[in-house]
């Protein structure tokens, strides 16, 4: 077994590096700053002065010689580049008329200096700055002491960022630099295509070398070494066809001609030590042959080649033929193999190590702020288009999980989830909507307080009838002394009977008492309603409610003893159920926030290309939480599926059916309980109402009749000392005196005036009469009291005719000249409106002006209502 020895090429130091293009000065700060002025404004211009400068600078020191250190021409190269792609979307420099068109790049040819181009566009610009970053990263790499790791290492990643930039020129620039006018062939896109290859070829040969370095095993070291061979054979290929055969130098040609066929030897000689290792003979004595053969054939066309690659060459061969020669003999003398063409043997195998660095990210204008307040409208408007594009899908997404969060609350509803297991461990609740209705029984006193609003009407109606008992006695006590004066005195007595004057106020009063004649029927009715339904309604007194339910029990006896482990399953999968909900809801909020930070202006402004791929590659980004979207979907669907075996084996075990048929009867105990109670409360509360409305009016007129008996007391006091004068012989005939006691001038009682100021001042016994003439109007006050009746039951106050009702008509007994006469002060005709509460529910202060407060208060068991038109202060 032949040792390893050093291959030649591990000492050869010879890589080439491309020089940078040379170009003219131009002038870009006046045509760009007139642009801005001219279509922005003067302020505007002024106020991107400072990028203007920046953008003059960075082309000055471009025309410059290079820096005395390739990497600050570097950050040079990439900054101004950055900053071209800014200008590309802002300014359309073009020989259009509407656009600048007093620039023009002028380049020349990096292998041939002599040629050049010159464009009013851009794309030259670009391209060239692009071919320029290469050529620096490839002069960087040379810089590197390659005899040493670190330095082999970093001299591999200039040439990987070289063959990065190449690669961007090739794929970005190149096409646009050479359409619509003269481009150099350095710039085109066979040319980057080469180099980019032979920067490839050097960055995997750095690599070869830390690897020989290292002492790799000869397979290692074969495969990195032949796919240094391929990137040279890549590049050869390249250069020996159009346009490149006829651009560049023999040198160049042969120098990747032979590094092409000096890999590939390389690759051979390694890869007989590891045969020979093997005692694969016959291939490694193939392997070597066709090694020579290629090297031989390669310094045929060595021309022009430096000596340092020829010996290497040279090197090489001697040790592949010294193997070669080793391996023959002990084929002929031990191994006796039968030795293959090499036109028979696979190829080599090959290993990159290396690839393109990609510059997309190393040249990215969006984060730049150059010009930044300058938005063109095209870029404005391909903006709202990617916004609707966003929206479209956030919003079709969100309907999917909407859809399936639904899905999933509608599929557990059908499966009474989680409701029967809940039962079971007696942790159930009624329904929303019926717990809500159940409270809010609650909340007023529930069945219970029934009987306490039942006290109250009682107490009211006899109230009532008590003030109707008072008014009567006055009255009746009025029409005795009246009689008992009129039998004394005889004809003397003239003044009319106390019936005469007191027929209307007979006839309301008759009125008030068949009205509570009817309410006690219908307080009798609700009373006799709230024994009849008592035990209906006695389920709203559970507390908590949901003591009143049917409960869910496990079976009493089980063959299997399996309903713990179909509970557990069962638990289980609505416990994944609910995680899937979660994390649908974590999508939604990642979806959300994603759109929030999803600004594409700044692309959209250094963006070259096509919107349409700009768009696609963004909106990309969203597809990843989209599959999540759609996997998190087919879960559930999955789960729900399993739930519902489990659930169909819960319910046969755990008796489900009859479970809900007792618990549905129960709710509609309690629908019925809650319907009933309010029908009651409600009757209660219109009795409520008409007592108190009653009672007002009743008040009402309790005053007039005591205004009516003082004033017949005081007219009875003056008639006696009248005729006791007259009896004594004294004969005081006052017209105005005399007139006060005739017939014509006691009208009905309830029809007063108000009293003159000025005649209250003065003696009784010469002010006019009390009474007007009897052509005033009943009092409007004491028309009908509120019905009481509701549209679906009959109210048990409803009033059954016109002629029951507790209050006459406006109409009634209203004399001609009704209509001259003020309004009454209280109107108890108008029916209260919705929520109104008499004085029963209301004990504020008695407002000055206001009819005595009636006798029976009792504080209030509802919050104060608004108030009533009863009550305005006159």
């Amino acid at each position: 077994m032949a040792a390893p020895s050093t291959s030649s090429s591990s000492t050869t130091n010879i890589m080439l590096a491309i020089f940078e293009k040379k170009t003219t000065s131009v002038d870009l700060y006046r045509p760009l700053r007139n642009y801005i002025a001219f279509n922005y404004s003067e302020r505007e211009a002024q106020n991107l002065e400072d990028d203007l400068q920046t953008l003059k600078q960075y082309r000055s020191d471009l025309e410059r010689q290079p820096d005395p250190t390739p990497t600050s021409r570097r950050d040079l190269l990439q900054n101004y580049f950055k900053a071209l792609c800014l200008v590309e979307t802002r300014f359309p420099i073009s020989p259009d008329r509407d656009h600048i068109n007093t620039i023009t790049f002028t380049w020349n040819d990096a292998f041939k200096p002599k040629q050049k181009a010159a464009q009013q566009n851009i794309h030259l610009e670009k391209a060239s700055v692009l071919f320029n970053l290469g050529a620096v990263y490839s002069q960087i790499g040379l810089t590197y002491d390659r005899a040493t790791v670190d330095g082999r290492r970093l001299a591999s990643h200039a040439f990987i960022s070289a063959a990065g930039a190449f690669a961007y020129l090739r794929d970005t620039a190149a096409t646009k630099a050479s359409i619509g006018g003269s481009a150099t062939v350095d710039i085109s896109v066979e040319c980057a295509g080469m180099l980019e290859r032979l920067m490839l070829a050097q960055a995997q040969e750095c690599v070869f070398e830390n690897t020989i370095a290292k002492g790799s095993t000869p397979g290692v070291c074969a495969k990195i070494s032949r796919q240094v061979g391929l990137y040279y054979e890549e590049a050869l290929a390249a250069l020996n066809v159009a346009p490149l055969n006829q651009h560049f130098d023999k040198a160049w040609i042969s120098h990747v001609q032979l590094k092409a066929a000096l890999f590939y030897g390389e690759a051979c000689y390694r890869y007989g030590i590891e045969l020979h290792e093997k005692e694969e003979i016959a291939e490694e004595i193939a392997r070597s042959r066709s090694g020579v053969s290629v090297l031989t054939e390669s310094k045929k066309s060595s021309k022009g080649a430096p000596a340092q690659l020829l010996d290497a060459i040279n090197k090489l061969e001697a040790n592949i033929n010294r193997n070669l020669e080793r391996a023959i003999k002990e084929n002929d003398r031990v191994y006796l193999m039968r030795v293959p063409s090499p036109s028979s043997l696979p190829p080599l195998p090959a290993f990159s190590m290396v690839k393109s660095m990609a510059m997309s990210e190393v040249l990215d204008a969006s984060k730049e702020k150059m010009f930044a307040s300058l938005v063109p409208d095209s870029s404005a408007k391909a903006l709202s288009r990617y916004t609707e594009m966003v929206d479209d899908v956030i919003r079709t997404q969100a309907e999917k999980l909407q859809q399936a969060s639904e899905l999933t609350r509608v599929r557990l509803k059908e499966m009474d989830l989680p409701d029967s297991i809940l039962s079971l461990e007696g942790n159930f609740t009624l329904p929303t909507d019926l717990k809500e209705d159940v409270e809010a029984v609650q909340i007023s006193g529930g069945p219970a307080g029934l009987e306490a609003e039942l006290q109250q009407l009682r107490d009211l109606r006899r109230v009532n009838q008590e003030m109707l008992v008072q008014i009567e006695e006055l009255l009746q006590k009025e029409a005795r002394e009246d009689a008992q004066f009129r039998g004394q005195f005889g004809s003397r007595w003239t003044r009319p009977q106390s019936s005469t004057l007191t027929k209307n106020l007979q006839d309301r009063l008759n009125r008030f008492a068949a009205n509570l004649k009817q309410a006690a029927e219908s307080d009798g009715r609700i009373e006799r309603s709230v024994r009849e339904h008592a035990a209906l309604m006695a389920i709203l007194d559970r507390r908590p409610i949901e003591s009143a339910l049917p409960t869910l029990a496990r079976p009493i006896m089980s063959l299997d003893a399996n309903e713990d482990a179909v509970l557990g399953a069962l638990k289980q999968g609505l416990r994944q159920l609910e995680t899937l909900g979660a994390q649908r809801a974590g999508l939604e909020d990642m979806l959300k926030e994603m759109k929030r930070k999803d600004d594409i202006l700044p692309k959209l402004m250094t963006s070259t290309g096509s919107y349409e791929d700009l768009f696609r590659k963004e909106i990309s980004k969203y597809d990843h939480i989209c599959e999540e979207i759609a996997q998190n979907i087919e879960a559930q669907e999955q789960l729900l599926l399993q739930i519902q075996a489990q659930n169909d084996d819960f319910s046969t075990i755990f008796n489900l059916e009859d479970y809900k048929a007792s618990r549905e009867k129960c709710y509609k105990q309690i629908q019925a309980s809650i319907a009933k109670f309010r029908e009651i409360k409600e009757n209660i509360n219109e009795g409520l109402k008409f007592y108190v409305t009653l009672q007002d009016a009743i008040t009402n007129v309790k005053q007039q009749c005591s205004d009516f008996v003082m004033t017949r007391n005081i007219q009875c006091r003056e008639m006696i000392e009248d005729v006791q004068r007259q009896m004594a012989g004294l004969n005081f005939q006052d017209g105005k005196n005399t007139g006060a006691y005739s017939n014509n001038n006691y009208p009905p009682v309830g029809h007063q005036t108000q009293r003159n100021t000025s005649q209250q001042q003065g003696d009784p016994r010469h002010q006019a009469p009390y009474y007007q003439q009897p052509e005033q109007p009943t009092m409007a006050g004491y028309a009908h009291p509120p019905p009481y009746s509701t549209p679906q039951v009959p109210s048990p106050y409803h009033v059954p005719s016109a002629s029951a009702s507790p209050y006459p008509p406006h109409s009634q007994q209203q004399p001609p000249h009704s209509q001259q006469q003020p309004p009454a002060s209280h109107e108890y005709g108008q029916p209260a409106y919705p929520g109104w509460r008499g004085p029963y529910y209301n004990a504020h202060a008695q407002q000055p002006g206001s009819l005595p407060r009636p006798p029976y208060t009792i504080p209030a068991p509802y919050p104060p209502p608004h108030q009533s038109g009863y009550y305005k202060q006159q």
